[in-house]
């Protein structure tokens, strides 16, 4: 995988940290190991694809507690539980609370590198949407408040005259507004222009 994403591993057992480290770092992937929930939110950089492998129960602030906190902070980290067979049911919760899946220990190498990377392409695809919708969004704030008109009306399905009927416009004037959208916006079909409502949360009723 590209070297541009980062493998979170927070666990206070320096022996399963360093495990990890060299598991994860053995396929080509960059680790940043940490002790504590406390150590990593205090180095935790949000500005790259990544994901987390969280062990369940932690000295000072808990797993659970960590994943409360990335979500009070508005951090969607795919994190990945490690967890012992006693602690099953913790880590039930810990997936109630977003966590993407658990491994018990002691786990299958391979298998956890797989989710590993799961989390990491989801985190990327996250990632490129949400710079997708604000892309997006500063289109749309440079339609005037009648190309909007129009363009909400296109996308629920009326045509030009209808949105003219709607609107008390000439037919001709819509065509001109519709045009502009469509310049604008970069959009070719109407489709493109529904599929952009959509995304930016307009979709169509």
């Amino acid at each position: 995988m590209p070297g541009d994403a980062v493998v979170y591993v927070v666990d206070d057992d320096a022996s399963v940290r360093d495990g990890l480290q060299w598991l994860i770092e053995s396929v080509g992937l960059r680790v940043e190991p940490y002790p504590s929930a406390q150590a990593f939110l205090e180095a935790f950089d949000d500005s790259v694809p990544a994901c987390l492998v969280l062990d369940v129960r932690l000295r000072g602030m808990s797993g659970l507690d960590l994943q409360a906190e990335l979500a009070n902070r508005g951090v969607a980290l795919p994190t990945i539980i490690i967890t012992g067979h006693g602690d099953v049911p913790m880590a039930v919760r810990a997936m109630k609370l977003g966590a993407v899946d658990f491994v018990e220990k002691p786990f299958n190498d391979q298998a956890l590198l797989d989710r590993i990377q799961q989390a990491i392409d989801a985190d990327r695809e996250r990632r490129r949407d949400s710079a997708e919708r604000a892309q997006l969004a500063a289109l749309l704030a440079s339609l005037s408040p009648r190309e909007r008109e129009v363009m909400d009306l296109l996308v629920v399905g009326k045509a030009n005259k209808e949105v003219a009927d709607v609107l008390g416009l000439s037919t001709r004037t819509v065509e001109g507004h519709r045009a502009r959208v469509m310049e604008k916006l970069g959009c070719q079909s109407l489709a493109e222009l529904v599929r952009i409502s959509m995304l930016t949360g307009g979709a169509p009723t």
